[in-house]
């Protein structure tokens, strides 16, 4: 009898294309349910926010597919190039007529038909800069002076992200950037010494800016302020009480009616909860778990180095942006925007987290081949 499947039928690399097609489907279900009202109203199309994020899908999957193919060692020798253009980017955003403003914040570059986001791209650019340093360093990397390059790039990063401001990147950025250090084997000294200064840090950014002492605020005591601060995170926590075990059903939601800001993208699990409930979020953080957990195989499975740690940092990105989104429309940390990976509205993050997982696949998928080319040379 003829196989149903090629003898050598990649199972790895057909789950986690199931997971990431599973997660951008259900987001695109996720953002029509929680933004076809708000985008009637404000834009006069229920299907606006529908719209733009399956031309995100579709864009993704190519980029996805593109960058499977694409032989990730070859990018080693674009290292500082690909600094550069991040840095570039996350300058335009301050330039008038370049950058958009939106909420008080300049995050984005206008590109006359979308608009662009820096800063989810500089997460990536972060990754890669720090795989390939690692990788180049990784006999000298207890020194501080190995350290340095990683430490400038991360905090000119940081720094240009912050100004926008975008505190939550900042943080997810700073997070990824110790995460990848400490993977690629920083010493126990530093280790302590760049977690106290981040420490030190966090605290001192949300004393600095007003607006940030009242999220903090509203994140102790949201009662306190329940028309001011208080009141998406109280949207967020009915939101969630009203999903129950199991929901109130797909497209039933009540918080999206105007009362929870940001229901399609940052906020977007809060809808998921009350629609979905328990089970239903519970299934979602499975899959992104199974994904993590994938990417992590592929990662100790790399021929080299470079391999290993750039999608050891792809992962430890979705990771820790799906916790950070989790945590704050949960309440288990101050209110702060980050979109959830995959599922939430916005084209930028969705095409570059797709266009990660597909490098990762790249990295699998030619591991025989550069593992070959890495022993003759040796």
């Amino acid at each position: 009898m003829q196989r149903i499947f090629p003898k050598k039928f990649d199972w790895l690399v057909f789950f986690v294309i199931c997971c990431v097609s599973f997660l951008a489907i259900f987001g695109c279900v996720m953002v029509y349910s929680a933004s076809y009202y708000s985008a009637s109203i404000n834009f006069g199309n229920q299907y606006y926010f529908l719209i733009k994020q399956i031309v995100g899908v579709v864009l993704g999957l190519v980029a996805l597919i593109t960058l499977s193919f694409f032989n990730y060692q070859k990018l080693v020798k674009y290292k500082w190039w690909a600094v550069l253009v991040a840095v570039v980017l996350l300058l335009l955003v301050f330039i008038p007529g370049i950058g958009v403003s939106n909420y008080g914040a300049n995050r984005w570059i206008n590109l006359g038909v979308a608009t662009l986001q820096p800063s989810e791209i500089a997460k990536f650019v972060l990754v890669l800069f720090c795989a390939i340093h690692l990788s180049q360093n990784h006999k000298n990397i207890k020194s501080l002076k190995s350290l340095l390059p990683m430490l400038a790039v991360g905090g000119i990063f940081c720094l240009l992200v912050i100004v926008e401001p975008n505190m939550s990147i900042t943080i997810c950025m700073a997070l990824v950037l110790f995460i990848m250090l400490f993977i690629g084997g920083l010493s126990k000294k530093h280790f302590w010494a760049l977690g106290s200064l981040g420490a030190f840090a966090f605290p001192a950014l949300i004393i600095l800016e007003p607006y940030r002492v009242k999220r903090l605020m509203a994140f102790v005591n949201p009662w306190a302020s329940p028309q001011g601060e208080g009141f998406q995170l109280i949207q967020s926590l009915f939101a969630l009480g009203a999903g129950g075990l199991f929901g109130v059903g797909l497209f039933n939601s009540r918080q999206k009616f105007l009362f929870l800001p940001f229901s399609e993208s940052d906020f977007i699990f809060s809808i998921i909860a009350e629609e979905l409930g328990f089970v239903g979020s519970v299934c979602i953080l499975l899959v992104f778990a199974v994904l993590i957990y994938l990417l992590i195989k592929i990662a100790r499975m790399a021929c080299d180095r470079f391999g290993t740690l750039l999608v050891a940092g792809i992962a430890s990105v979705i990771a820790v942006q799906t916790l950070l989104n989790i945590a704050v429309v949960t309440g288990s940390i101050p209110p702060t925007g980050l979109p959830l990976p995959f599922i939430s509205a916005g084209s930028t993050s969705l095409i570059v987290f797709m266009g990660a997982v597909g490098l990762s696949i790249n990295v699998y998928r030619t591991r025989k081949t550069n593992c070959t080319s890495i022993k003759n040379k040796s």
